[in-house]
């Protein structure tokens, strides 16, 4: 009977995608930051009602979600509503780095704002493949092998100290793998060709710069979900509660990306936040047989560890102006 709450979750997501590529963004544009704020918002709200729908559906056990859920810590459609939240504001938060690093890439290949919507649409699409893969796959190992929590907690933990301590090197182009294997399949052109992927450059065809940023913001985001999922896996082992959260969350950023591409470099203290962040899930995972942190402390944690980040942030930008 779950396959049916599966069936109308995938139904739902792709009447909104076709809805915002084949209606609200029919026409190549430039966001403004009052379309990215509208769409943020627009994004929140369907996560938010889905969100009834979650606790609803378990309160009830409609499709047998509850009853056939491999999380026995689900008992009512509240518990399973605060796992669905949890995990939503654990993947927005992360997705923050993916933001930087889009951010970079744009910058890097000079690639115009009228243009990097579409762009961010495809990869946004590729994610939801890319993730629902690994989020089965995860689900199952999970669910057979518990100690794979274990290494799900040392990998978070690695990647929190990889995030503070690490090098943030510029992007070259000449050192990516991706943009190596593109350019031994296809010759790559130096013209966008109006916002396509493909073009004919000197007779042959070729793909455009356009196309080589959309396979670099795939292969990252396979990258950071290696960070995502096992931390929602932190929350809840029910693969329909982290599929559907880890969708909702990134089906959001593209629109996120514009509202806060303009001031990125004002919240210098996020990164503190998300190594904090990190730290926490992945102690937690490590300690789940010693200490229960339970589902209302770890969001409370989440969103106090995030809140201070911003706030240090903003208190930070604002006494620095004050100073010029």
């Amino acid at each position: 009977m779950t396959i049916f709450a599966w069936v109308i979750f995938l139904l739902i997501i792709g009447v909104l995608l076709a809805l915002d590529l084949g209606v609200i963004n029919k026409t190549q544009h430039e966001y403004t930051t009052a379309e990215a704020l509208k769409m943020t918002a627009l994004w929140i709200g369907c996560a938010l009602v889905f969100g009834v729908f979650v606790v609803v559906a378990y309160n009830f056990d409609w499709f047998q979600l509850r009853s056939s859920s491999p999380d026995k810590t689900i008992c009512t459609g509240y518990d399973a509503g605060l796992q669905y939240i949890t995990g939503y504001l654990i993947e927005k938060a992360l997705s923050m780095d993916n933001i930087f690093v889009m951010a970079m890439l744009f910058t890097y290949f000079k690639i115009p704002g009228k243009y990097q919507h579409e762009v961010l649409f495809w990869g946004i699409l590729g994610a939801l493949v890319f993730r629902g893969v690994m989020i089965v796959l995860g689900a199952a190992l999970v669910n057979k092998f518990s100690w794979v929590m274990y290494i799900f907690g040392v990998l978070l933990i690695f990647s929190a100290v990889k995030m503070m301590f690490g090098k943030d090197d510029e992007f070259d182009a000449d050192k990516s793998l991706v943009i190596k294997i593109i350019r031994k399949i296809y010759p790559v052109s130096s013209t966008l060709d109006e916002g396509r992927f493909f073009t004919i450059s000197n007779g042959v065809r070729a793909v455009t710069p356009l196309f080589v940023v959309l396979m670099v913001i795939e292969s990252t985001d396979v990258l950071f979900a290696v960070d995502s999922i096992p931390a929602v896996f932190s929350i809840t082992t029910d693969s329909f509660i982290v599929f559907t959260s880890n969708i909702f969350a990134i089906l959001g950023l593209r629109s996120l990306y514009f509202v806060l591409i303009s001031v990125l470099n004002k919240f210098c203290y996020i990164k503190y936040s998300l190594f904090v962040l990190l730290l926490f899930i992945g102690a937690k995972m490590l300690l789940m047989d010693f200490v229960h942190i339970s589902i209302g402390v770890s969001l409370s944690a989440i969103v106090v560890i995030l809140g201070g980040g911003i706030l240090v942030s903003v208190i930070h930008q604002k006494t620095t102006v004050e100073n010029e």
